[in-house]
């Protein structure tokens, strides 16, 4: 049986043009039978010549639309669609041609009532043929079995892409769905067989070897109930990309992968308004500060697919520029204007820089942002998370800058490290700047920690995982927010269409992950016996972090369902002309957490331009 269908799909073209012809004759024949009440009454040549001129017509027509010639999938929707527009105008012209040259004493009305016989034949034909090869690819075992999770399009994508692997990898061989409503449903051969509280018990009914998630919107709920069941179960887990990671929405085998930590804790997924984005980014002139850092490199390939009138990435980093930009392009010759090599504390670079390209929307992700590391050298912190800002803002300004999203942390909220103190500034240096009325929309964005960034808790234990340990963890209590890098940065994005000037975005980042936690899955997930090492926390640690301040509103979102928007005190611009770019730790830190615990109503905003640039000239 597939040789022969083998052989029906070289041919395919001919044999279907043959087919749909041979389906005009039968289908005049029947409307013939339809219109007269004897057979013998039938003008038979008439009917037959019919026939003829209806499947010319139809031929012709068909041949611009590339009806024939695989412009949809057999049996599609987009194929049915596509047959009755053309059969029907088919019917039209030969009844209007049969009237005006009133060829033969045959019923007017047959041309019409054939046209819908050709119709269900027609579709009736193709998709008796989809049904042969779906039933002979299902005949077609081997593989893995596996069970498939979700009941989605997702899900549909992935059956047909192991339907058709001629390696047979993989054979599903049932579909787990929640959803009472699917309980009856049957995707591409394959039953709705369970809920996912049940995959244990399927597991061994079905004798599957593999549990699938193909659902890339899971979250993060979902994701560990699946883990959990296939661990009770004993069978390894695959998951496919999530949504912000798939350029596209079909999902094949070679998507599959091994579930990891980024899954289990952090596919929230958020709903993004991409007409919204694409409105302010398409045709615009957009520049990105930190282009080659996690966050940076990451909002410079999601920006890069709204078609910017021009993506201008800047970053001190030159490798760091040659990895981002190979990773958008493919090629990195590091000579295009693409690439932008200036520091942030230079502001006569800054201020060149901005009005020879005159950028119209600003990502400010360009900051120093180790805890430890600033709470030793918090001068370092001043000039960049501050003083850095201000030159950013003060460039974006002068030249007229349409927007502008100062990426923020949720160290800021109640801030009790330098990195906090420092961050928490720099959401007010932003507010304070869009008081000065230029028509800039200028606003700060807030979250946690990002999973798969450089630096990050996931990257930390893994290396030390690769030593033998020990894993260290600052204490068994400890815990922290976290997202994956690819929202956080849909959630900057996002907060330049809908941030009201002044205010900073808090994203609801769902419940605190333990640390220990984290720890422990990792060193599981790693199959070897290493031991976790209590360090205390460092000075300028929380406990447990905050995305809001205690005197902010925790639940306004006007919006987004999950995005709060919260109002920032402004700060004096002679404030951070006072700040110390050297001096002692302790003294320094002491003057920027005073700074902080002194915040209070609207402070006076600053006078941003050019008028400043010869005054202020920090370069670290």
């Amino acid at each position: 049986m597939s040789r022969i269908i083998d052989q029906v799909r070289r041919y395919y073209g001919p044999l279907i043009v043959g087919f749909d012809a041979t389906m005009w004759l039968v289908a005049s024949a029947a409307a013939a039978l339809l219109r007269y009440s004897r057979p013998g009454d039938i003008p038979w040549m008439w009917a037959l010549g019919l026939g003829v001129a209806c499947a010319v017509v139809y031929l012709v027509i068909g041949v611009p639309l590339r009806l024939h010639q695989g412009r949809a999938r057999t049996a599609s929707f987009d194929e049915f669609r596509l047959i009755g527009a053309v059969a029907g105008v088919t019917g039209v012209l030969v009844f209007l041609g049969n009237v005006v040259l009133n060829l033969g004493d045959g019923s007017r009305a047959v041309p019409l009532i054939a046209a819908l016989a050709f119709m269900s034949l027609s579709m009736g034909g193709r998709t008796l043929w989809r049904q042969v090869r779906t039933r002979e690819r299902l005949r077609a075992k081997g593989g893995t079995p596996a069970l498939v999770v979700g009941a989605g399009d997702a899900t549909i994508d992935l059956i047909k892409s192991m339907q058709r692997d001629p390696l047979h990898q993989w054979d599903p061989v049932g579909v787990i769905d929640d959803d009472p409503r699917n309980r009856h449903l049957v995707l591409e051969g394959r039953k709705v067989v369970g809920t996912v509280d049940q995959i244990p018990e399927k597991v061994r009914l079905l004798q599957a070897e593999a549990v699938i998630l193909a659902n890339p919107a899971a979250d993060r709920e979902l994701v560990r109930r699946v883990n959990l069941a296939t661990d009770e179960a004993q069978v390894p887990l695959k998951t496919v990309p999530s949504t912000a990671e798939m350029l596209t929405d079909r999902v094949g085998i070679r998507d599959l992968r091994d579930i990891n930590l980024t899954d289990v804790l952090g596919r929230n997924q958020l709903d993004t308004d991409v007409g919204a984005i694409a409105g302010y980014l398409r045709g615009k002139r957009v520049l990105v500060t930190g282009a080659g850092g996690s966050i940076g490199s990451e909002l410079c390939r999601q920006i890069n697919r709204f078609e910017p009138a021009e993506l201008m990435m800047l970053d001190r980093d030159e490798s760091a520029l040659h990895a981002v930009s190979l990773s958008i392009h493919g090629r990195a010759l590091l000579d295009g204007t693409d690439v932008v090599l200036a520091d942030i504390r230079d502001v006569r670079s800054l201020y060149r820089i901005f009005t020879d390209r005159q950028p119209e929307v600003v990502f400010h992700a360009a900051a120093l942002k180790h805890l430890p590391m600033l709470e030793q050298y918090p001068a370092e912190a001043i000039k960049t998370n501050i003083i850095g800002t201000r030159n950013v803002l003060d460039a974006a300004l002068a030249v007229g800058v349409q927007r502008f999203v100062n990426i923020s942390t949720d160290k800021a909220a109640n801030p009790s490290s330098v990195l906090g103190y420092s961050k928490r500034i720099a959401e007010r240096l932003t507010a304070s700047y869009a008081d000065l009325n230029t028509g800039a929309s200028l606003l700060s964005v807030r979250f946690g920690n990002v999973l798969g960034s450089r630096g990050s808790v996931l990257t930390a234990f893994a290396d030390q995982i690769a030593k033998g340990g020990p894993v260290t963890v600052t204490d068994p209590g400890v815990t922290r927010f976290f997202m994956t890098i690819e929202e956080a940065c849909q959630l900057v994005i996002q907060a330049g269409a809908i941030g009201t000037p002044g205010e900073a975005l808090v994203l609801d980042m769902g419940e605190p992950i333990s640390i220990l936690a984290v720890a422990e899955q990792l060193i599981e997930q790693s199959g070897r016996r290493i031991e976790i090492e209590f360090t205390g926390l460092r000075p300028g640690e929380k406990m447990h972090e905050e995305l809001f301040a205690d005197s902010e509103p925790q639940d306004v979102r006007p919006t987004h369902p999950l995005i709060s928007h919260v109002p920032v005190p402004r700060i004096a611009d002679d404030i951070i002309d006072s700040l110390p770019r050297l001096g002692g730790a302790q003294e320094v830190t002491e003057l920027l957490a005073r700074l902080c615990d002194e915040e209070q109503a609207p402070s006076p905003a600053p006078t941003a331009g050019p008028a400043r640039t010869p005054s202020v000239t920090a370069t670290g």
